[in-house]
């Protein structure tokens, strides 16, 4: 669900393709898309893992910032050894 710069409106949850990574604009954080739930808000989860949460607003995430945040999750995950 990468996108160009211009994308940056916010999507419907509904929008949402499950597993595709988003960025919940409220807490300014990039989750991978675990399911929908009511029609108005999408069920978040960090790439590496953790506590699901529920995002309101959502938008898709440039090419640029789903490279930087795939990359993220492999460092940390060679830091860790996995």
């Amino acid at each position: 669900m990468a996108t160009t710069e211009r994308d940056q409106a916010a999507v419907s949850p509904d929008d949402c393709e499950l597993g595709s990574l988003v960025k919940d604009t409220a807490r300014n954080k990039v989750g991978v898309v675990m399911g929908h739930y009511g029609g108005d808000r999408v069920q978040l989860r960090p790439i590496m893992g953790g506590a699901e949460w529920d995002a309101f607003d959502v938008r898709p995430l440039t090419a640029r910032e789903e490279l930087n945040a795939r990359n993220a999750a492999r460092n940390e995950a060679t830091r860790q050894g996995l």
